[in-house]
């Protein structure tokens, strides 16, 4: 999330309103989602043993375990190793919505002003890797140490959202940021400049990490933080592995989310995905108490779903991350031929170049499922062929006969780039497809030119919320200046909606904003929903309770174990 759509929220009670996070993190026949397709979880198992050995093959050749740099997300690596204030409750039944509950704390804080002032009380006797006690001043101290310019990177809600964070340059001088208030060791308030009904999610994230003031040296934290989880790092080898085991003074009467099933989890960095998924098809005793936290390469998932056996070993989420085309407003300014697009879109088409309906579940909404406020609707065609004589008459309302338009897409879109280049050719809209090298992509579609009429874009927000959906994608704010409203699209009274909903505390009256918000952009038809994608993983024999909720598209590490 970028710190000047961050900043705005933070201005929406003081001023007049004026990521992708491009994660790789199910419907057929109908625009509204079926699960009939997904497997979201292995074996389930409510009384798991204790036990084992973990491997975990990854591409990555190194894990950054730093919280203050860290955009893990509290349910995958971070979960093993760290707590927070709050974190995410996962279902295994994908229709579930993902709720934020107490980690760290008694509660998910309690507001006496309708959202600037956040109060959390810890548990007692929660403990670090060595015995010692966590106290609130951690927490402060974790906090604080995230707005050193030296340790960037990690999520920024908080450093602008926080009365003097954006004046605050962290604590290594000897400064601290006075809007965090600790009382005493349990309790902890926060100030802020408006009112921010989100702050639970927000305390969920990493930087809300506890990490001792005495914790040495900042830029080689990542390698052996403190651990408050069930796991402390034992070994931490770029290029080769990461080894944790188990924090003896870890207490499950305190932390009722995580199962802390394998007594080791070993991360073999730098794997290669085809090799390893290949081995837990083939059933090798190296990978049986195994998973891939990478995707399931193409080959091995169409091998894998081949076979019954090896297709029991398959796990696919249910409809996540936003797939979309976005039309740069500034450009197609004619909403006719902006709705006419939104018509003559063939989802069908686009899906089946993604690999078909294990791809993901037709969109026709910008909140995504699984976020609470999501209500499901469709203004534009209920076939997810589109309707191409209704594009046709809305391209002749506009006048407009000669359409030429500029697709822009990175390399390895290009067969669902041709598959929206067809959809509109049938409509009379020609688009020429400008490849752009992956680099140079974001900053292309994010810069302040905008020298592009289409682009192909996923987003999943960083926490379940429908702000997180709706705001980065959609304020005014958020155009150009490396920031994703890449549909340059701008409408106060959709950025009053974002301001007046985030400021809701009361979750109902929210979620009517919300739907509000989601259905006048469709109206406005600055982008086509395409997909919401699914992402599929793979996992050994060995092991259970393996799966995916509702959010995000991800495993639930926090529950993992192994069959004994």
């Amino acid at each position: 999330m970028s710190k000047k759509f961050v900043a705005s929220l933070a201005a929406f009670s003081l001023l007049p309103i004026s990521l992708l996070s491009l994660l790789s993190l199910s419907a057929c026949g109908s625009a509204s989602s079926t699960k009939s397709s997904v497997t979201n979880a292995s074996v389930l198992n409510s009384n798991p043993q204790k036990g084992g050995s973990l491997t975990v093959f990854t591409s990555n050749t190194n894990m950054n375990f730093d919280p203050a740099r860290s955009q893990g997300l509290p349910i995958t690596s971070n979960n093993f190793i760290f707590r927070a204030l709050t974190t995410w409750k996962v279902s295994p039944n994908s229709v579930d919505k993902t709720r934020v509950v107490p980690d760290l704390a008694t509660d998910t804080g309690t507001t006496s002003d309708g959202g600037k002032t956040w109060k959390y009380t810890l548990k007692k006797g929660v403990k670090y890797e060595d015995g010692s006690e966590i106290t609130s001043r951690d927490i402060k101290f974790g906090i604080e140490r995230s707005f050193a310019d030296s340790l960037s990177g990690g999520f920024s809600y908080h450093k602008t959202l926080l009365v003097g964070g954006e004046n605050y340059d962290g604590p290594f001088s000897g400064k601290s940021l006075d809007s965090i208030e600790t009382p005493d060791d349990q309790t902890i308030i926060f100030h802020l400049k408006a009112p921010f009904a989100d702050w639970p999610w927000v305390a969920s994230l990493a930087a809300f990490v506890p990490v001792p003031a005495n914790s040495g040296d900042a830029q080689t934290y990542s390698k052996h933080p403190k651990a408050s989880g069930p796991y402390r790092i034992v070994q931490n080898e770029v290029g080769k592995k990461v080894v944790m085991q188990r924090n003896k003074y870890w207490d499950s009467k305190l932390d009722s989310i995580r199962t802390a099933g394998p007594n080791e989890i070993v991360w073999k960095l730098g794997s290669d995905a085809t090799v390893a998924a290949q081995s837990m098809i083939q059933g090798n005793s190296d990978t049986k108490s195994a998973f891939l936290a990478d995707f399931v390469p193409p080959a091995q998932l169409a091998q894998a779903q081949a076979n019954p056996k090896s297709r029991s070993l398959l796990i696919t989420s249910s409809d996540g991350a936003l797939e979309y085309l976005a039309m740069n407003t500034r450009r197609i300014t004619d909403i006719n031929v902006r709705k006419a697009i939104q018509y003559a879109v063939d989802k069908q088409s686009y899906r089946t170049a993604k690999g078909g309906e294990i791809a993901g579940g037709f969109a026709t909404t910008l909140i995504t499922p699984g976020i609470s406020g999501r209500k499901q609707f469709n203004l534009y065609a209920t076939d997810p062929r589109g309707d191409v004589e209704k594009a046709k008459q809305l391209l002749k309302k506009s006048g407009k006969t000669d359409i030429k338009l500029i697709l822009i897409a990175r390399p390895d879109q290009t067969q669902v780039a041709s598959s929206v280049q067809s959809s509109l050719k049938r409509a009379g809209i020609k688009v020429t497809i400008k490849t752009v090298d992956a680099v140079n992509f974001t900053d292309a579609i994010t810069s302040n030119s905008g020298d592009y009429d289409l682009a192909l874009a996923s987003w999943q927000p960083d926490f379940p919320s429908a702000f997180a959906n709706l705001g980065p994608l959609f304020d005014s704010s958020q155009i150009g200046g490396g920031n994703w409203n890449i549909s340059r699209y701008e409408n106060p009274k959709v950025d009053a909606l974002l301001r007046k909903a985030i400021q809701t505390v009361d979750s109902h009256e929210a979620e009517k904003l919300w739907q509000q918000a989601d259905r006048t952009i469709m109206a406005d038809s600055p982008v086509v929903p395409l997909i919401y994608s699914h992402n599929t993983f793979i996992h050994g024999s060995g092991v259970e309770n393996f799966y995916i909720g509702s959010f995000p598209a991800y495993p639930n590490y926090a529950a993992i174990s192994l069959k004994r």
